[in-house]
């Protein structure tokens, strides 16, 4: 774990540093996706059979071992808690509730030159949701990738997700249930990206593919983009705390280990402005990485990326840093929050004040946790139902209007030395 200064000399080279490590996958991963997205594109099923053997340990040899039924999800579902049913089906809502508002309006106006113009938004046809089942396995995520593809209006909802040892997370099954997922098939990995963006005999190939994975998945993703759309190419978690000293330090000591916990790439930077409260935060996260499950992977991330840093003027210093950084998710823990929120440019999502954990939105405020990471937030967005649709165009020229702007268009057609598009022009003309 680092710890920085704006008041020391040596700040910005530090600070310039940690902006610019992108803690993401090398060549040799890049390679070897490369060779499985080529077996799976060549040989489709039979590839899939031999990379499902070999990393997940599971055989798909009868029709029924490659796919988890409606009825299987069905039954996870009616058997869960009846408070972690609960918690999922308020889960769902939320999600749902807020990407319905996000739906786009059609356009169709008619402009000065009597010219007709708009554009259609419809939905892809088919998603593919990548859902992990290795380190972890995220209802949550299923959740927050599916149901923005429904309420697009996205006709077939395709997961993949792996099974190690043949095993199936109920959890996320009974999430597939509350979205209404269309087809499960048990692989994952770069072979079953390939699956979903080539096709194979027994998977059809989608339009999109999202969802969260290693760097094998992420890498697999970049490299299928323009045969089908992706939703980003995301990278190790990130939280970025700015906090003063009035908050609970082990609050924030939790908030930094939330994201801690999910890899060792994982990285937590905090920015404050007393000392006294950075020493307790520290000291709570020593304490708190005893007590978790999950301590090993966590404290490997707090050591090896975990960041504080400790400056003057929290409102006058944080902004720029929080900017520069980009971070995927940014807490203000710090009074009157919202006041700071106009200086942050670039965030995947901002969680204003001290009661507003990154944790309650990755299952239940309503926003997508599929967020941009790797200071991609400077140029792109969390997944929304945008990511599920598309737009079109469409222009209408009657005699009156097509007389108005085809002059000019003729024009710039000859001037760019391309006759036939000034002779179609022209021809109408006379």
């Amino acid at each position: 774990m680092q710890t920085l200064k704006t008041s020391e000399p040596d700040f910005e080279k530090r600070f310039s540093r940690i902006v610019k490590d992108r803690r993401e996958a090398d060549d040799d991963v890049a390679i070897t996706v490369r060779d499985i997205l080529r077996a799976v594109k060549g040989n489709g099923d039979a590839a899939l059979v031999k990379y499902t053997q070999r990393f997940d340990g599971y055989s798909l040899v009868e029709d029924a071992d490659w796919t988890v039924t409606a009825e299987r999800c069905a039954q996870a579902y009616d058997t869960l808690e009846a408070d972690l049913r609960d918690a999922l089906d308020l889960a769902a809502k939320r999600i749902r509730a807020y990407h319905e508002a996000q739906l786009p309006q059609d356009r169709d106006y008619t402009d000065d030159a009597g010219v007709r113009l708009g554009a259609i938004w419809q939905p892809v046809e088919a998603a593919g949701l990548y859902v992990p089942g290795g380190r972890a396995a995220y209802p949550s995520s299923l959740l927050m990738n599916a149901i923005p593809a429904r309420v697009a209006g996205v006709e077939r909802l395709v997961v993949v997700t792996p099974t190690p040892k043949g095993q199936s997370n109920d959890l996320v099954l009974a999430a597939a249930h509350i979205a209404g997922v269309d087809e499960i098939w048990r692989v994952g990995g770069a072979q079953a990206v390939g699956a979903l963006a080539y096709g194979t005999d027994r998977i059809a190939p989608v339009d999109v593919i999202t969802g969260p994975g290693n760097a094998y998945v992420a890498e697999a993703k970049r490299q299928v983009f323009g045969a089908v759309g992706i939703d980003m190419v995301a990278g190790p978690s990130e939280i970025l705390v700015v906090a003063d000293g009035k908050n609970d330090p082990d609050c924030i000591a939790a908030d930094l280990l939330s994201q801690a916990e999910h890899d060792p790439s994982s990285q937590s930077i905090l920015i404050a402005d007393d000392d006294n409260f950075v020493a307790q935060v520290s000291d709570a996260i020593d304490l708190q990485l005893v007590e978790l499950s999950t301590s090993k992977v966590a404290k490997q991330s707090w050591e090896d990326n975990g960041v504080i840093i400790i400056v003057d003027d929290l409102r006058a210093e944080a902004p720029a840093l929080v900017n520069r950084l980009a971070a995927e998710h940014v807490e203000l823990a710090i009074e009157d929050a919202s006041a700071m929120l106009p200086a942050i440019r670039h965030a995947g999502s901002v969680f204003l004040g001290r009661m507003t954990p990154e944790a309650v939105g990755d299952y239940v405020a309503g926003p997508n946790h599929v967020l941009p990471t790797g200071r991609r937030a400077r140029f792109s967005s969390g997944l929304s139902v945008l990511d599920f649709m598309k737009r079109t165009s469409f222009i209408e020229c009657d005699e009156r209007s097509f007389a108005a702007i085809g002059p000019a268009a003729a024009k710039l057609a000859h001037a760019e030395g391309l006759p036939a598009h000034a002779k179609s022009v022209e021809l109408r003309l006379k």
